[in-house]
């Protein structure tokens, strides 16, 4: 059985309760993790409150040497982690690896960013006065995150966390915690009680999430149980960061060189076998181009490998269940009863020689908007492709839509490209590079898909409030501190 870290140690669990964590491709057995209860909840909560007030005053320098040793130490434990991430979560390895590569950049960037990023001098109101901003930890953050990208959503959260003063429980994903576990031995440069990590599934997520002693709560997933949490904090006024769930729109214009843009949009589709938020669910394609567009991804998509990840010719791996494979055969099918052609796939299969939870990578032609494949989040490899008549439709159909986490286009009119951005409500506009983060730019969702930002300035801003200070450095009595005060009474003496 894995311990659970609390308070710089590796500790059991107090619980019988325990899930055992298979490989999707193999399901080969890889480790036993407890389902930690409300005890190992509050151990955790209560070891970060600890911590928090002496870790908040350590220097910034300080807090960024720690940081940038962190990242340090993942870069070096790059081949255990990308191996083992790629066992529990069926990633083929060399997504994994480049995951690594974004979970130790990330840490790099908040130790540059947070020591020289504190407040701000403000206009004073009148002379010999002073007013200026510190910005100030919240306390104790909760980071949930989901089983798609493991290490890299748990890094967006404890990384600016803690550069803010912060501390942390983390929640990895019931499906694939151990590679969490794996790299929490590198938060042993840390005080004792800044990072913690708990693993369990929904009840866990729901007890840290409700804890009276967290003070924010960041999380990643569906944006169902996102309004939960919301629900829950905000009967605590509790603050939430929330990156949730969409069905983001790509188009591609007439003009587009679908040299790039067949690889581009398979690749924003496909990776991690369609299991990313921010991957493309719905694409429109202008009609001068749509049957050549089919036709060229058809023949691209079916050459793609789907087998072993840990195979370094795989494309795509399996999706994280039986569960999820099942689901999306099932949304496969309804698109189909919808009025949609299926042009590639649509099944789930079992490559020579695995046991896992594959699925076909799958192309949907003549679907139509409003239909379930434009209004579920499809999160497997199905390409969803709509016919649009001109660019006017299919920047309307683009943007309706109750989510907004991305959106991307191919084209190369830049008055084209500044009206679709203009038009559409989607946190990140990805134009002919899609999917493309960045360390220093915000990340998050408008609409139902989220609250709050990662990555950037405002990632850090998110674990942080501002405190206004106001100094009168003369400490004059003033003149406006009860005036009335010292008039006589009219009658020579207070009555009683």
């Amino acid at each position: 059985m894995q311990q659970i870290l609390i308070d710089g140690a590796w500790v059991d669990a107090r619980t019988d309760a325990s899930r055992e964590i298979k490989n999707p491709a193999t399901l080969q057995p890889l480790g036993r993790v407890p389902d930690c209860g409300p005890d190992d909840v509050a151990r955790a909560v209560a070891a970060a409150r600890a911590a928090q007030h002496g870790w908040w005053k350590v220097p910034g320098v300080d807090k960024a040497k720690l940081l940038r040793e962190i990242g340090a130490r993942i870069r070096a434990r790059e081949h255990a982690l990308a191996t083992l991430m790629t066992q529990e979560t069926g990633k083929p390895l060399c997504e994994a690896t480049d995951c690594i590569d974004w979970v130790a950049a990330c840490f790099e960037y908040y130790a540059e960013v947070a020591r020289s990023s504190y407040g701000n001098s403000v206009p004073p109101g009148a002379p010999h006065q002073l007013n200026f901003t510190i910005k100030e930890p919240y306390g104790v953050v909760a980071a949930i995150v989901p089983f798609n990208f493991p290490l890299l959503l748990m890094a967006w959260k404890v990384a600016p966390a803690i550069a803010a003063g912060n501390t942390v429980v983390c929640k990895p994903p019931h499906q694939n915690p151990l590679s969490n576990l794996l790299l929490a031995q590198v938060y042993d440069v840390l005080p004792p009680g800044v990072v913690n990590v708990i693993t369990g599934a929904a009840g866990t997520g729901t007890a840290l999430a409700e804890h009276p002693d967290v003070d924010l709560v960041a999380f990643t997933g569906s944006t169902a149980v996102g309004r939960k949490i919301a629900a829950a904090a905000g009967a605590q006024l509790k603050k939430v960061n929330l990156e949730l769930g969409s069905i983001d729109p790509f188009i591609v214009f007439k003009d587009a060189d679908l040299d790039v843009a067949v690889p581009g949009v398979a690749w924003a589709r496909l990776l991690n076998s369609g299991q990313v938020c921010t991957s493309s669910k719905r694409i429109y394609v202008e009609r001068p181009i749509a049957a050549e567009f089919v036709e060229r991804m058809h023949e691209y998509v079916a050459f793609l490998e789907v087998g072993d990840p840990l195979n370094p010719d795989t494309d795509l791996g399996p999706l994280i269940s039986l569960e999820a494979s099942r689901r999306v055969e099932d949304q496969v099918a309804r698109a189909l009863k919808d009025g949609a052609r299926l042009k590639l796939g649509g099944r789930a299969f079992m490559p020579s020689g695995l046991r896992g939870h594959f699925f076909q990578p799958t192309i949907l032609t003549d679907v139509r908007h409003g239909s379930v494949a434009t209004r579920e989040e499809i999160f497997g490899p199905v390409l969803s492709i709509t016919t649009v008549a001109d660019a006017d439709e299919a920047i309307r159909l683009a943007n309706d839509s109750e989510y907004g986490l991305g959106a991307s286009i191919y084209t190369k009119d830049l008055a084209t490209a500044m009206r679709a951005m203009e038009s559409i409500k989607a946190g990140t506009f990805w134009i002919n590079d899609p999917l493309t983060d960045n360390d220093a730019a915000p990340f998050g969702g408008m609409r139902h898909s989220g609250i709050g930002r990662e990555l950037g300035a405002e990632g850090l801003d998110a674990f942080r409030e501002p405190k206004h200070v106001h100094l009168d450095y003369l400490m004059e009595r003033k003149p406006w501190f009860f005036p009335y005060r010292d008039r006589k009474p009219a009658g020579g003496g207070a009555s009683g």
